[in-house]
C-alpha cells in the first residue's frame, strides 16, 4: 500500500491504539502531518479507559504540540470516511472500536487483517515510525522539513528498539542517520521516561533471578512494565562479572516481551532472540542487544498450557546444544562430506573499492546481518550477490572467480545496498558504480551442507559470526582453506552446481 492510494479520501481520522506510546504517537503524527500537506481533513485520535498518563509521552504531545485527541465514547467521533490505525490492527484487543467507512492500516506486528486491501504490515521491521518513514520517503515527503515530524519519527523508533539496541534491518540504520532530530528533546524526554513504580519493578526484577554458572546466563522475570524496563534491567545484569548471557522477559498485552544482552562473543543476542521467539511471534537486533515478543495466541496453539517460564527455560537449553562454532584461521581438522562445486553462469555486480572512495578511507558495509568494516584499497572489491548481499573480496580471488565486465550491472532488490563513509559520516549507494561480473567456469569451491546449525568466524571478522541454518551450506574456496563461509540454502542451489 502507498500512502498515495488513501489520498483519495478527503476525511481521514488516525487511530491510535489505546494507551498509545511512543512509537504510535510518532507515526500517528507523522502521516497527521503529511494528510494535512495533501489538504485533508485529518484527525489524531486514540480510545480506551483512560487519557495519556505517562511525563514522559505528556512531554512529547506537549513540546510537539501533537494534536492527539482521546475519544471516551465512539459515538463521539462519528463515521469517517476512512480510518487509518497506525501501530496496531482493526479490531485487536487494544483498539477501541471506531465505525468507519473504510478501514486502513499501518503496522509492524503479525497478526495482520487486510480489509479493503489497504494494509501495510511490515513484522520484520521492529517500529512503525519506521515503516512510516519508509512510505513517506517514497511519496517524496521531506520528513526533516519539520523538525516535530523528524524528532516524533526518531522517538517512536528510539523506544521501541530499546533505545535503539534492538534494530533489525539496515533500513533503520539508515533512518537513524538520516533524520535531523531535537537531541535536547529527545535527551529530555529520556530522562522523564521512568516512574518510582517502574523504578521498584526494576529493582525487584534484579532480585528475582535464576543463573545457570556453565553458561554464566541469568533468567529474569519483570512485572508488567514499560519495556524499556527490561532493557534497563539487563544492561545491569550483565555488568555482573560472573554473567556473559541474560534474558529479561514479562507479560504485556497480547504476549510476551523479551530483552536479551550478550557480551559473549559465540552466542550473538539477536539469534538467541530469534530462537526464543521463532513460529510464536518475532524477534531480533544486534549481537550484544536485542529484544523479541511472542504472540500469546501462537504460544497457545502450539505450547498449550506449558507456563511461560517452563518454556523459555526448555527453550534456551535447546539453544545451546543446537549449533556448532567454526573459526577459518583453524580451517577443517578433516574435509569429510565437503564436496566440489563451480558457480553457475550468474550475473553478479562488482565494485572497486577506490571507486567509492580514495584509499585508505574506512567505511561500512550495510547488510542485513550489520555493518561490516573495510578500508578502501586498490586490492580490495565489493560484490554485490543474488539476494542484494554485499561482501568484500581480496583483488586475486575476485580475478579468479569472475569475468569482470565494463557493463552496468541493473538489478533492484528489497533493499538497496549502500555503504557508509566514516570520513564524512554518510551513506553512498553502490548500484551506481556497480559494473557486471560472470562466474568463471573454474571458480570452484568445496561445500556441503550443514545439518546443525553453525557460526562461522570468517577470515574477514574474528568479532561477529556468519550465522548458518540446517540445509544452509558451509563453503571454503578451492584454494584457501581459511576462506570459510555459510551461503542460504536457496541462493546456493540457485548458483552452485556439483562439479561431476
Amino acid at each position: 500500500m502507498k500512502l498515495s492510494n488513501l489520498e483519495k479520501f478527503n476525511e481521514i481520522v488516525i487511530q491510535m491504539h489505546d494507551n498509545p506510546d511512543a512509537d504510535a504517537v510518532g507515526s500517528g503524527y507523522a502521516l497527521y502531518r503529511y494528510f494535512k500537506s495533501r489538504g485533508k481533513k485529518v484527525r489524531l485520535v486514540y480510545g480506551g479507559r483512560e487519557k495519556i498518563k505517562k511525563s514522559n509521552m505528556l512531554l512529547l504531545l506537549k513540546e510537539l504540540e501533537i494534536p492527539a485527541e482521546y475519544i471516551k465514547n465512539p459515538e463521539d467521533l462519528g463515521i469517517p470516511e476512512l480510518l487509518l490505525t497506525v501501530d496496531c490492527q482493526y479490531g485487536e484487543g487494544n483498539v477501541s472500536h471506531f465505525e468507519a467507512g473504510h478501514i486502513a492500516m499501518i503496522d509492524h506486528h503479525d497478526t495482520a487483517r487486510s480489509s479493503d486491501d489497504m494494509v501495510e504490515i511490515r513484522s520484520h521491521i521492529v517500529s512503525c515510525s519506521t515503516v512510516c518513514f519508509d512510505m513517506l520517503t517514497q511519496e517524496g515527503y521531506d520528513v526533516n522539513a519539520d523538525l516535530g515530524v523528524s524528532t516524533a519519527l526518531y522517538y517512536g523508533l528510539f523506544m521501541d528498539s530499546n533505545e535503539l539496541s534492538e534494530i533489525r534491518h539496515p533500513l533503520e540504520r539508515d533512518m537513524i542517520e538520516f533524520l535531523n532530530v531535537d537531541k535536547g528533546l529527545i535527551n529530555k524526554i529520556t530522562h522523564a521516561n521512568f516512574t518510582m513504580d517502574e523504578l521498584e519493578t526494576a529493582a525487584l526484577a534484579m532480585i528475582r533471578f535464576s543463573y545457570d554458572e556453565n553458561k554464566r546466563l541469568s533468567i529474569v522475570k519483570s512485572k508488567p512494565c514499560d519495556p524499556n524496563i527490561l532493557g534497563l534491567v539487563g544492561d545491569m545484569v550483565l555488568q555482573v562479572d560472573s554473567i556473559d548471557v541474560c534474558i529479561i522477559f514479562n507479560q504485556c498485552p497480547g504476549g510476551y516481551k523479551l530483552s536479551v544482552r550478550s557480551c559473549d562473543v559465540e552466542v550473538g543476542a539477536n539469534d538467541l532472540a530469534e530462537y526464543l521467539t521463532e513460529d510464536i511471534g518475532n524477534g531480533g537486533g544486534h549481537i550484544d542487544k536485542a529484544g523479541g515478543f511472542i504472540n500469546e495466541k501462537n504460544y497457545v496453539d502450539i505450547y498449550d498450557d506449558m507456563v511461560i517460564e517452563s518454556y523459555i527455560f526448555n527453550r534456551v537449553e535447546k539453544y545451546y546444544d543446537s549449533f556448532d562454532v567454526v573459526y577459518a584461521r583453524n580451517a577443517f581438522d578433516s574435509p569429510d562430506g565437503f564436496e566440489l562445486y563451480q558457480k553457475k553462469p550468474y550475473t553478479y555486480g562488482y565494485v572497486k573499492s577506490t571507486d567509492l572512495f580514495e584509499s585508505g578511507t574506512e567505511y561500512r558495509i550495510r547488510t542485513y546481518e550489520g555493518d561490516v568494516r573495510v578500508i578502501s584499497d586498490d586490492d580490495i572489491y565489493l560484490i554485490i550477490g543474488y539476494m542484494g548481499e554485499v561482501y568484500p573480496i581480496e583483488k586475486d580471488p575476485f580475478y579468479k572467480k569472475y569475468k569482470a565486465g565494463e557493463d552496468k550491472f541493473y538489478r533492484t532488490f528489497e533493499y538497496a545496498p549502500s555503504v557508509r563513509s566514516m570520513k564524512d559520516d554518510r551513506n553512498y549507494e553502490i548500484m551506481p558504480y556497480a559494473k557486471e561480473c560472470v562466474c568463471r567456469d573454474d571458480a570452484k569451491i568445496y561445500a556441503r551442507p550443514l545439518r546443525k546449525a553453525t557460526k562461522v568466524f570468517t577470515k574477514w571478522d574474528y568479532e561477529k559470526y556468519m550465522y548458518g541454518k540446517p540445509g544452509d551450506y558451509i563453503c571454503y574456496t578451492y584454494d584457501d582453506e581459511h576462506d570459510i563461509y555459510v551461503i542460504k540454502r536457496d541462493v546456493f542451489i540457485e548458483t552452485y552446481a556439483k562439479v561431476k
